[in-house]
C-alpha cells in the first residue's frame, strides 16, 4: 500500500492540511436511501511491527446483510499525535475502500467528524478526500461534553464543545454532535458529521444500524475483520 507522495509527515503540514480541508466539508446533506450500501471502516495496529491494517465492510443499509469485504495493510505513515490520528489511518483506509468491488453510498467511521477540535475528524477528512457521504460513531466523546440521555433507546443529548484553555467564550456552546442510546440502559455512542449528512440523518442511520448492539453493525463487523486481519498478518511474520 503506497502512502501518497504528498501525505504530511509532520505536525505542522498535518495542522495546515486539516485547516485547508476543514472549509471544504459539507455538513448537511440526506441520509441512505432503501437499499443503499452503507460501509463501516476500521483500523488496528502493531506498532511493534510498524504496521496498520484497515477493513471495510459493506452491508446493504435495510437488511444489514454483508455484500462484500476487503482489507489493507501498509506502514503506519505518520506518528501518533492526539487530533491527528487520521493520518494514522486513511492510508489503509483509503485502500481498503478502493478494493471493493461497489462504491459505498455511506462510509460509517468509527471515531468523530466534526467532533473534532479543529472540525475534521476521520469522518470528514474521509468524506472530502473522497466525496463521499460519511459520519462517525464514536465509543467516546473525546474532549466535549454533554448531559446523559434519558435511558430509553433513540434518546439523544447534544454534544457541546468548550472553547481551549486560554481562549474566550462561553463554555458549551456549540453542538459537534449527538450522544445517542442505542440500547436502553447502556451507555450512549457519539455521533457526528463527517460530510455530505446531517447531523438528524446520521442519527437516525445509527440507530438503524445499531438493532441488536450498542455499536453500529457497521463498526462491529469491520473491527472484527481488521483485528483477524492483522492476527493473520502476525501469524504469517513468524
Amino acid at each position: 500500500m503506497p502512502v501518497p507522495a504528498d501525505w504530511p509527515t509532520t505536525e505542522t503540514q498535518a495542522l495546515a492540511e486539516q485547516r485547508r480541508l476543514r472549509a471544504l466539508v459539507e455538513p448537511h446533506g440526506p441520509g441512505p436511501a432503501d437499499g443503499a450500501l452503507v460501509a463501516g471502516v476500521d483500523v488496528a495496529y502493531d506498532d511493534e511491527r510498524d504496521l496498520v491494517v484497515a477493513a471495510a465492510v459493506l452491508l446493504d443499509h435495510t437488511t444489514l446483510e454483508v455484500v462484500e469485504e476487503a482489507t489493507a495493510s501498509g506502514r503506519i505513515p505518520f506518528p501518533y499525535v492526539p487530533g491527528l490520528l487520521a493520518f494514522r489511518e486513511l492510508p489503509a483506509v483509503l485502500d481498503a475502500l478502493a478494493t471493493l468491488a461497489h462504491t459505498p453510498d455511506l462510509v460509517v467511521c468509527d471515531g468523530y467528524g466534526l467532533a473534532h477540535p479543529r472540525r475534521l475528524g476521520l469522518a470528514s477528512h474521509l468524506g472530502v478526500l473522497t466525496g463521499l457521504r460519511t459520519y462517525g460513531v464514536a465509543k467516546t466523546p473525546f474532549t466535549f461534553t454533554f448531559t446523559a440521555p434519558e435511558p430509553e433507546r433513540g434518546s439523544w443529548a447534544p454534544l457541546l464543545d468548550a472553547p481551549a484553555d486560554g481562549e474566550q467564550g462561553e463554555r458549551g456552546t456549540e453542538v459537534v454532535g449527538r450522544a445517542v442510546r442505542t440500547r436502553t440502559g447502556v451507555k450512549p455512542v457519539f455521533v457526528s458529521v463527517g460530510h455530505r449528512i446531517g447531523l438528524d440523518e446520521a442519527t437516525a442511520s445509527t440507530l438503524h444500524l445499531a438493532r441488536d448492539f450498542r455499536q453500529p453493525e457497521t463498526t462491529r463487523r469491520a473491527d472484527s475483520l481488521c483485528r483477524r486481519a492483522l492476527t493473520e498478518l502476525q501469524r504469517d511474520s513468524v
